[in-house]
């Protein structure tokens, strides 16, 4: 299985980053400020051709809006994995939703980093990018080397959630009906 992990920003912001294996090294890219993140996005996946990509973003609408329930706000996933509603983010998950919909040979996972992140070590996420990188790099006997910012890192995560998902080793939060996070 060939896949990427995507920790998906603002459209413009350059804060998308993409975490690819490359020859059995990862690496990983992020867009430009003021780049268009999803044809950034989309220009990868059509060279790279992945068969799976792992997401840091909603990729579904609560059950409410197709008339099964009455949280507009909230998945069943949100609400265990406490993140944040589909609703608030808006746009981004409009976008998330556009780009699975673009890709229909790919199997589009959403994940949640921060998930993941209590696998590694709670502690250091969102603290210290060193130590949280060199834990990874243990945790998923990986390397990747030095990352500039947390999008890079969050990215890499969401690849070691498809690693997980790979060795059959994923969590996984919500009802298929309505959307699922796999970690």
């Amino acid at each position: 299985m060939k896949h990427i992990g995507i920790d998906f920003g603002a459209k413009k912001a350059g804060t998308t980053a993409i975490c690819f294996n490359d020859n059995n090294k990862l690496e990983v890219i992020i867009s430009e400020k003021n780049q268009d993140a999803d044809k950034f996005i989309s220009s990868f996946i059509d060279s790279y051709n992945p068969s799976h990509v792992f997401i840091d973003a909603p990729l579904s609408l609560p059950a409410a809006f197709y008339g099964r329930g009455d949280n507009f706000f909230y998945r069943e996933c949100d609400v265990i994995t406490k993140a944040m509603s589909p609703m608030f983010l808006g746009g981004l998950t409009a976008r998330a939703i556009s780009l699975k919909n673009q890709f229909k040979d790919i199997m589009f996972i959403e994940t949640y980093p921060k998930i993941l992140a209590n696998f590694v070590d709670i502690c250091e996420y969102k603290k210290n990018r060193v130590i949280f990188v060199n834990k990874i790099e243990t945790k998923f006997d990986i390397k990747v080397g030095e990352l500039e910012n947390w999008h890079q890192i969050d990215s890499v995560l969401a690849f070691c959630s498809g690693l997980r998902f790979i060795e059959g080793e994923q969590e996984v939060y919500g009802n298929e009906e309505e959307g699922l996070i796999i970690v």
